[in-house]
């Protein structure tokens, strides 16, 4: 549950700074992780980027104030973080289909995106089933792709990147070198600063040998809770990292560690097929 009064706590903040500039380093803080891992866990549960919720909520805000008060649009849109009125007209008729002005005429029609608020969902008989391995430091080989959280970006790069390796044929020549993980995508190099982060598509390193154009990245020691995401991988691993954090984490005693994190396909196998297996490694450290 501590986990869920960090999120709760998060949302207090939000709530109490709309009106004010909001850093997202200083939303993560509250749950005491990094600004990245803040943003992942976020999208994972509610399925909006961090920017785009606290956007709504503002909007959400100041439709309210308009329709209530004769305040100036000007003196809104700036009190929401918007320099001209211009700028917060278009965010504002994109977000509620009508102008700023329009949102003052009686039997307007206005958009409210509500409050978030979290909660441990109960599923019945539908158990996690998940090992803990601890595993030493190891090296991948493969291709790296630096992506951006800004806006959802990696939600689009990533899937891109791996149509690009699979077509031009670079996933099929580290084929013969892939090891009991199979083929491995891992999220790392987490840059707070930038918003970015490195995403490897390769394979474990068991030999000397290194296939052309392949960089080695280094896999720290670490306590990993590995879990199976079964079924169509665009469905199934999507599903399973949503039930990590909004059930499995409040559930147990651990918490997600500073580190990488990895998705490990097998080399065989139709990634569509309703058997695949997914494996997805999540470092963990214990309360």
């Amino acid at each position: 549950m501590e986990i869920l009064n960090r999120l709760a706590e998060s949302i207090d903040y939000i709530e109490k700074h709309l009106d004010q500039h909001l850093r997202h380093e200083d939303i993560a803080k509250i749950a005491y992780c990094s600004k990245f891992h803040f943003q992942r866990m976020f999208y994972m549960l509610t399925g909006v980027t961090l920017a785009d919720y606290i956007r709504k909520r503002r909007l959400t805000v100041a439709a309210q104030e308009l329709a209530a008060s004769d305040v100036k649009v000007i003196d809104v849109a700036l009190k929401y973080g918007y320099n001209t009125p211009e700028s917060f007209s278009k965010a504002f008729s994109r977000l509620h289909g009508m102008s700023p002005s329009q949102a003052r005429e009686e039997g307007g029609t206005l958009k409210a995106f509500p409050r978030l608020s979290f909660q441990i969902r109960i599923k019945g008989v539908e158990d996690m089933k998940y090992k803990v391995i601890e595993k030493e430091s190891f090296q991948i080989i493969g291709k790296a792709l630096e992506v951006t959280v800004k806006d959802g970006q990696n939600q689009t790069a990533i899937p891109a990147f791996w149509d690009e390796l699979n077509q031009n044929g670079f996933t099929d020549s580290l084929q013969p070198y892939a090891g009991p993980l199979g083929f491995l995508g891992v999220c790392m190099d987490f840059n707070d600063q930038a918003d970015t982060f490195n995403y490897c598509i390769g394979i474990e390193k068991t030999t000397a040998d290194l296939p052309e154009g392949c960089i080695v990245k280094e896999i720290p020691a670490a306590t990993w809770a590995v879990f199976e995401a079964v079924g169509p991988v665009d469905q199934a691993v999507h599903q399973t990292w949503d039930r990590i954090f909004s059930e499995w984490f409040p559930a147990t005693g651990y918490e997600l560690a500073n580190a990488p994190q990895l998705e490990a396909y097998p080399e065989d196998g139709d990634v569509m097929a309703k058997d695949h297996v997914t494996q997805i490694w999540i470092p963990i450290v214990k309360k």
